[in-house]
């Protein structure tokens, strides 16, 4: 019996470690698999979200989608150039072997398509675009949500330093349309939805934010100001389309996107277009008070490189011919101090306070001109 203990000793003592072990690795599984019921509990209550995990709320979109797309249409352009090409003849390499590129040249009509968007803006057919879409075209043609045969349009008046352009169609019925929000109100971090026909894509939808006010925006030969900055993706044959705010309101017309940069596009604030679409719809163009000079902003190094008194204002870098400012008196040179009493502190200054003036008006100068000043009135006309 005692020689049996020891063999009896060891059995139990597995068992026991084989029941441990069960139980651990038991607790083990237990705890991977969260079946603790406090602590799940305890981590619910204590980890709430600080802000709802979804920005916009989950048909507010396709709400405003909904009810706007079938206002923005698809533009296609028509524009005739003529191009230079030599005759084929010439274009033989044996006689280009040796006589060279000296074949005549003669001048061909060449055919250019363009493609943009555009958005209703009343029941009646006019359309909000940019000027740069339209710009040169021969023929117009414009494509509604519900139809593949496309309508021709009239240019009613266009504006190439706003780059915008209101367009008119008749559909014989009446028209789906947007309105106008406010753009001043808008502020930077508010959803926005673009609307628009990229690589000829019709209708298709983009989303991002405000990412900016106010910005302004060298493209090519056109100089913005002023200008929406969104993320919401805006590429080619999106231009002149809609973006819009969460109530549905257009508050940009779509106008550029910076290539050297995803997620950087531009529109035109709708505060600017509300400002001359009447004036564009009644006299089919805007007219801007001309004085006519070349200005350079008057920084302290260029003073002291020519010398002047003073350090502050705008230089005139040249005066067009027979211009009011040529007929006023005014000379390469002369330092434009003040405009109606209000100082000039840059060029764009001084353009900013001729604008705001309006045709016909007369303004007053302060120059500086050989170490004394003077004033002069010039008569501002139509640009």
């Amino acid at each position: 019996m005692f020689k049996d203990n020891p063999r009896r000793a060891l059995i139990l003592a597995v068992i026991a470690a084989v029941v441990i072990e069960i139980a651990l690795l038991g607790g083990i599984f237990s705890y991977f698999n969260n079946d603790r019921p406090a602590m799940a509990a305890e981590s619910t209550s204590t980890t709430q979200p600080l802000i709802n995990s979804s920005p916009i709320g989950t048909n507010v979109v396709a709400n405003v989608v909904e009810q706007t797309s079938k206002s923005v249409v698809k533009i296609e352009t028509t524009e005739q150039v003529q191009s230079q090409r030599s005759d084929p003849f010439f274009n033989d390499p044996f006689f280009r072997q040796f006589f060279g590129n000296q074949g005549p040249m003669y001048s061909q009509p060449n055919i250019q398509k363009g493609m943009g968007s555009g958005f209703i803006i009343s029941d009646d057919g006019y359309i909000l675009t940019n000027e740069h879409v339209i710009d040169g075209a021969t023929d117009i043609k414009v494509y509604l949500s519900d139809s593949e045969n496309p309508l021709s349009a009239k240019v009613i008046g266009s504006d190439s330093e706003l780059d915008l352009a209101v367009l008119k169609i008749d559909a014989g019925k009446k028209l789906p349309y947007i309105s106008l929000g406010d753009s001043d109100a808008a502020r930077v971090g508010e959803w926005v939805i673009a609307i628009g026909n990229p690589y000829g894509l019709d209708h298709t939808v983009t989303t991002g934010v405000i990412s900016a006010k106010s910005r302004p925006v060298q493209v090519e030969d056109r100089q913005y100001k002023n200008l929406l900055q969104t993320d919401a993706s805006i590429n080619p044959g999106n231009s002149g389309g809609p973006l819009l705010n969460l109530a549905g309101q257009v508050i940009g017309i779509n106008t550029a996107v910076n290539a050297q940069a995803q997620g950087i596009g531009f529109a035109i604030p709708s505060s600017t277009v509300k400002s001359v679409l009447d004036t564009l719809i009644q006299k089919g163009k805007i007219s801007r008070p001309y004085m006519g000079v070349y200005i350079q902003t008057l920084t302290a190094d260029l003073a002291s490189q020519l010398n002047l008194n003073s350090k502050q204002g705008a230089i005139i870098a040249g005066i067009v011919p027979d211009s009011p400012a040529d007929k006023a008196g005014l000379k390469q040179g002369d330092i434009v101090l003040e405009i109606n009493k209000q100082k000039v502190t840059d060029a764009a200054n001084i353009t900013d306070l001729i604008q705001k003036s309006k045709v016909g008006s007369k303004v007053t100068l302060l120059i500086e001109s050989n170490g004394s000043q003077r004033y002069v009135t010039v008569t501002l006309v139509e640009k």
